[in-house]
């Protein structure tokens, strides 16, 4: 029982000092845009990184967690994105408050990718290994092709939609909302970083009382032996579905977040090479490891905006970057050698005094 408590309190205080690291990144940032001393470049960054923080956690619950490898994280990312553009241009005239109608936008990005999780991981998850990850690959795929032919229109008689046709038939007055293969346009911009580090801490939260709760500790339990897991009476499609729901509700809130920060989305912005990037920051921060899935998403987000002036070099630099952190982190040797390191600053003690004390 002594043993399970310290555990207990292990594992909360590191929760608490991860978001005492964002508190304070929050306070830190806010400080410098207020001031000025933060670039145009750099503040345009802000809202991305949120939303990519939040793909990477989610992500990680899919992959670090569960165990599965999913490739089409970027799909779910994007049904939230559009759909949640559509719920706040409906709610334009009848919620005039900005944070109000953002955060039911992302609501219903999270619900809507929710919807769509329940029905792809109901069949998808019945495969394991490169089969489940080329199926969630495929899934992607088709859903930036639905988004690439449909458009949706809001006039006096509501919303109206259409498969490989623009012709809406809108009433006069009448907006279209998304325009097929143009995407969405005349977006209002309302994404702030404040809701940004709020969404991140509300999944984070989420995430970290789910993984110690019995749900999570079943979860991870089929993540490390699905047989024996099973054999205990632990519901393998209840469990897997349960976290690949959460995990995709969460990619929708993002998708959300991110559409709302600019006046045009299109759905080739959720392709293929987005969930791969998710996913290197997945890898790099540690599967599991919900802080390094932080930091690793916003120092790969804002490195090559910081590289922008090596135009030449930007892609090597980074790309040797991407090499140089994968070969820290999966080497144990290294990894050993830092926490001998760092361990023996805690462990010195202050020699200095004590010469003093024996020469007296």
């Amino acid at each position: 029982m002594t043993m399970k408590i310290k555990k207990m309190s292990k594992y909360t205080r590191r929760n608490f000092i991860t978001y005492v690291m964002l508190a304070i990144l929050f306070v830190v940032v806010q400080a410098l845009v207020s001031t000025g001393n933060v670039s145009s470049l750099i503040k345009g960054q802000l809202v991305p990184i949120c939303a990519y923080v939040v793909m990477a956690i989610s992500l990680n619950l899919t992959v670090g967690v569960l165990g599965e490898l999913s490739l089409g994280h970027a799909g779910f990312m994007s049904v939230g994105a559009f759909s949640g553009v559509v719920m706040a241009t409906c709610l334009q005239t009848v919620v005039p408050i900005a944070w109000l109608r953002l955060a039911i936008a992302i609501i219903t990005g999270g619900v809507f990718a929710a919807m769509v999780g329940v029905i792809v991981g109901i069949p998808v998850l019945r495969l394991k290994g490169d089969y489940l990850a080329i199926v969630t690959l495929a899934f992607g795929e088709i859903i930036k092709s639905i988004i690439n032919n449909l458009y949706i229109g809001l006039d006096s008689g509501g919303l109206h939609m259409s498969l490989l046709t623009d012709k809406l038939n809108l009433a006069e007055g009448g907006k279209t909302i998304l325009g097929g293969p143009m995407g969405a346009t005349g977006v209002s911009s309302i994404s702030t970083f404040t809701m940004g580090m709020i969404l991140i801490v509300v999944c984070l939260t989420v995430i970290f009382n789910l993984v110690n709760s019995k749900s999570g500790r079943a979860v991870m339990a089929l993540r490390d032996n699905r047989i024996a897991a099973e054999s205990v009476g632990i519901n393998v499609t209840k469990y897997k579905l349960m976290a690949f729901v959460i995990s995709a509700s969460m990619a929708g809130m993002a998708g959300t977040l991110f559409a709302m920060n600019y006046s045009t989305v299109v759905a080739s912005k959720f392709d293929f090479n987005t969930s791969i990037l998710v996913l290197v920051f997945v890898v790099l921060g540690g599967l599991g490891n919900m802080r390094g899935s932080i930091i690793a998403a916003a120092a790969l987000t804002i490195l090559p905006e910081l590289l922008r002036q090596f135009q030449d070099y930007r892609m090597l630099a980074y790309a040797i970057v991407l090499i140089l952190v994968m070969l820290a982190t999966n080497n144990p040797t290294l990894s050993a050698a830092f926490r001998r390191f760092f361990g023996s600053f805690r462990r010195k003690k202050p020699t200095s005094d004590a010469k003093g004390g024996a020469a007296q």
